[in-house]
């Protein structure tokens, strides 16, 4: 996720590693703040791949500042994981948010489509659930043994119902702006 992340907000423009940590912590510091230790070797290892150069520019004080941007090879890289991304993330919520946060960069609507429909149906395949009865079998939401865990249920598929509606409109106007 943080890769994706990376790619993601430079290829809005060029950051200094501060703004980008900023950034990322917008996108998904209410799941999991970046710290510097994750950041600075996911942007080593991205530079030793070729898909993001740095170079020096004057500070507003007298230390002098790296700014991050992409390559050519940077901007191949995200086009591939946003046309590709991986069952976990589609599955997962947060992965799939951050995929979502940059499919715009993905200039092709059927690809874009594409990415939506896979989300559709990890949404309609049906779940096993996570809360058991007292005989050790999975039940409905609506059946947990407790207030909360049936709040969980109802807030989940509610959050879902609504996914599902604008996942269906999006789909409808990419398929429309691509012709199909």
């Amino acid at each position: 996720m943080l890769p994706l992340a990376i790619l993601g907000f430079l290829a809005e423009g060029p950051l200094h590693g501060y703004q980008l940590k900023e950034r990322i912590t917008a996108l998904t510091g209410h799941v999991k703040p970046v710290s510097d230790g994750a950041l600075y070797p996911a942007i080593s290892r991205l530079e030793s791949q070729g898909r993001l150069e740095r170079w020096p520019e004057p500070g507003a004080g007298a230390a002098t500042r790296q700014v991050l941007g992409l390559t050519d090879a940077g901007r191949a890289e995200l086009a591939r994981r946003l046309r590709e991304p991986t069952e976990v993330e589609i599955t997962d919520r947060n992965r799939y948010f951050t995929i979502l946060a940059f499919l715009h960069r993905l200039e092709d609507p059927a690809a874009q489509a594409a990415v939506l429909r896979r989300r559709l149906a990890f949404l309609d395949a049906p779940g096993a659930g996570f809360f058991f009865g007292a005989d050790g079998k999975p039940v409905k939401a609506e059946d947990a043994p407790t207030l909360f865990q049936r709040g969980m249920g109802q807030i989940a598929r509610a959050t879902a119902r609504a996914e599902r509606e604008w996942l269906h409109t999006a789909i409808a106007e990419l398929d429309g702006a691509s012709g199909e």
